[in-house]
């Protein structure tokens, strides 16, 4: 038996990965929405590393951010498919609100 975990962890984004990122952001057609998001998000991270000394705060917020702007081609080629979602009920109002 090893007692070497069986995912590793994920690597650390690049130094100017998050650079990089609010600049991809900004040249997208969701900028007004995802750059202040992006940038509220870098920001408690941010305040979040200065309290832990830990920068998992701030990859955490590059790589899923990373996610999101990866999954958008997607996500517009199923809106674009003309799929019509107006018949579908929020789980929020099914459930309620979840603590």
């Amino acid at each position: 038996m090893s007692a070497q975990p069986e995912e590793a962890p994920a690597p650390p984004p690049a130094p100017a990965a998050a650079a990089r990122l609010r600049e991809q952001l900004l040249a997208d057609r969701r900028a007004d929405s995802w750059v202040p998001a992006f940038e509220r998000d870098w920001a408690k991270a941010l305040e979040d590393s200065r309290h832990s000394y830990s920068l998992a705060p701030l990859h955490d917020v590059v790589r899923t951010w990373q996610l999101r702007a990866a999954a958008a081609p997607a996500v517009d080629a199923y809106l674009d498919s003309g799929r019509d979602e107006t018949g579908f009920v929020d789980l929020d109002d099914v459930l309620g609100t979840r603590l």
